[in-house]
């Protein structure tokens, strides 16, 4: 039996194969089907929009990326988001991307090597950058992992990625986003949506009795969507790269990072007619919705050229398309993976939006909004020796979390916020246990009532049964004012980040580190020579706490920080009595110039009574 083993292990060395890119990123103004302007993107060897990546189980990835990124020059870094990096294969963290979590960041000139074997997962995942908002400008793609064994049938597969566009500059973008002048914080507005990055409606053929394998990707910064096919079902078969069993739908819903595969069987005979495989955005996530935003796109199953584009005839409502959108929730894994009954280890993580001192807002996890170190975390893991346990060494600014290796940990997500969440785990998959609806609130919503309408967990009495079988994903959607409860084994020892996959909201801080089994990590993983130089490149030390120190690793000196709090009072009401001030002032000497040019002032009693009605209803004294 034993000699049995070894043979198929050396049949399955040998018949892997291995997958070499090499990969230069450069700006480039590119016109984008559909698009009325040009649009700065990050394009690969000068390409764009960016290769998929197809490899096999149990293949070697080589990704050589170079950074020459000119006008304006900033570091770089990729993540190929769902891939586990398993850590018992030796110098794996090194390559999962998050720039000062498991890496320096890939200055100009500099080329870094993602080194990595893919042995066990297989489905559907995608590369993208992670250095600010950056894949919003193009740096993402769908990454494949073929299954030789996979477990249904299919004639022919078509991956579909899902995304949003922003015609100026990420940068640009984030800049004004992350301002005082942005107090409130509402979400930067998309000016348009993409389907396999163009505007223009996507052909997809059909033959008469074949079956599809459609996998759909949500590749976008910031809104979900909702995909519909006319008169056809779609079998879910696989979520985040986990096999479910067969689930028929007609709607699907994909938050950012989230990805779904599906079975669809064509028509038995030519029908005589294409169909419409609707894209609609979620515009429940907008603050607003500006008159000239399209919100949902038709594409063409074609059957056959010659017959006409189909028309969205449905045209469902989002309420609808709510009603109907399949429910991860319920899904449950093909190999029936059961619930781990008990943890070990709790915790609880409060969303929360606020403004501090800067008048900027910013996103919390228990009050703490995620402020990268001066030097990578996993450089101090792997400098630190036996300190690596001590949580003091990490600082007070990244919302970390010490597991303890093999232990069950429940991860409970509160969302005081109106806004959906979905938070994306690097290196681990996690059993969903309980997750609640939203809970949205009106209009005259009081944002001092947050606490109150937030509906947050209560483990003496869930909303629901724990399932004996729950779904495992890698993203996960909090719905607003809501809950989510997830479960996960730490037997990945490593630097794993989670964090919102809305980027706008990552890039406000809602993130968390959790530093797994970091003595066994030091035992597994060695900063290879490439490495070494990338940190040199950015004037990165290889050896430090968070704020960098070696002589006394309790020095937190020097430490980057989330700004001070706003002085007392100063809240939404203090900016609502700003705007109205200054209204009111404004308005006063308009009055002035007008009224003095006129012989009689006229009594604008209907001018005061409005002014002193907004003042009332924000209980602000005059």
């Amino acid at each position: 039996m034993v000699g049995f083993l070894v043979l198929a292990l050396l049949f399955q060395c040998c018949a892997a194969a291995t997958h070499t890119f090499n990969f230069t990123a450069a700006w480039k103004n590119v016109t984008i089907e559909g698009v009325p302007q040009q649009k700065q993107v990050l394009a690969f060897n000068d390409q764009w929009p960016l290769p998929e990546m197809h490899v096999t189980k149990g293949d070697r990835v080589l990704i050589y990326l170079t950074n020459m990124l000119e006008h304006p020059r900033m570091p770089t870094s990729l993540h190929v988001h769902g891939i586990f990096h398993n850590t018992s294969l030796g110098n794996r963290l090194q390559m999962d991307g998050p720039s000062m979590v498991t890496q320096c960041p890939i200055t100009h000139g500099v080329t870094y090597l993602y080194n990595f074997t893919v042995p066990e997962q297989v489905g559907t995942y995608w590369y993208h950058a992670h250095q600010g908002a950056q894949y919003g400008d193009g740096f993402r793609g769908a990454f494949i992992v073929h299954d030789p064994d996979v477990p249904f049938h299919y004639d022919t597969e078509y991956t579909m990625t899902l995304s949003d566009v922003y015609y100026k500059p990420y940068y640009q973008v984030e800049r004004d986003f992350l301002s005082r002048y942005n107090p409130m914080g509402n979400e930067p507005i998309p000016n348009d949506f993409l389907s396999n990055e163009t505007a223009v409606p996507l052909r997809i053929p059909f033959t008469p009795g074949e079956t599809y394998l459609l996998r759909f990707i949500n590749v976008g910064l910031f809104v979900s969507h909702y995909v519909t096919l006319e008169d056809h079902d779609f079998t879910i078969v696989e979520v985040d790269g986990v096999y479910v069993k067969p689930n028929v739908t007609d709607v699907l819903y994909l938050a950012a990072g989230q990805r779904i595969s599906v079975l669809v069987q064509a028509k038995k005979e030519d029908p005589g007619k294409n169909y419409a495989l609707v894209q609609v955005l979620d515009d429940t996530m907008l603050d607003e919705v500006p008159k000239d935003l399209r919100l949902r796109a038709v594409n063409q199953i074609v059957y056959d050229d010659k017959y006409a584009d189909a028309e969205d005839t449905q045209h469902l409502k989002r309420s609808e398309l709510d009603k109907r959108a399949a429910n991860d929730f319920y899904l449950t894994t093909l190999n029936e993976w059961d619930l781990y009954e008990k943890y070990d280890q709790q915790i609880v993580l409060d969303v929360r939006m606020g403004s501090l001192g800067d008048g900027v807002k910013y996103a919390f996890f228990n009050n703490i909004t995620y402020t990268p170190p001066r030097i990578p975390i996993l450089n101090t893991v792997l400098s630190s020796g036996k300190l690596a346990t001590n949580p003091a060494i990490y600082g007070d600014n990244i919302n970390h979390f010490i597991l303890e290796k093999d232990l069950i940990y429940e991860i409970v997500l509160n969302n005081y916020d109106t806004g959906r969440h979905p938070f994306h785990f690097h290196g681990h998959n996690f059993q969903v246990v309980q997750k609640s609806q939203g809970f949205h609130v009106g209009e005259d919503f009081d944002p001092a009532l947050q606490d109150e309408m937030t509906v947050a967990y209560n483990e003496s009495h869930p909303l629901m049964d724990f399932p004996k079988r729950p779904m495992v994903r890698d993203t996960v959607v909090l719905e607003p004012n809501g809950h989510v409860v997830i479960r996960f084994r730490a037997d990945n020892p490593g630097v794993w980040f989670f964090h919102c996959h809305v980027d706008w909201h990552l890039e406000q801080g809602l993130a968390a580190i959790f530093i797994e089994d970091p003595l066994t990590l030091q035992k597994r993983e060695k900063f290879t020579d490439n490495y070494k130089d990338v940190c040199k490149s950015a004037n990165m030390a290889l050896e430090g706490n968070a704020a960098g120190h070696t002589d006394d690793w309790l020095n937190m000196d020097g430490l980057p920080r989330q700004p001070p709090p706003l002085a007392p009072g100063f809240t939404l009401k203090g900016y609502l009595a700003i705007l109205i001030s200054t209204a009111i002032g404004i308005f006063g000497l308009y009055s002035i110039t007008q009224y003095g040019l006129m012989e009689v002032i006229p009594d604008d009693e209907t001018t005061y009574n409005t002014l002193k009605k907004v003042l009332d209803d924000n209980n602000i004294e005059y």
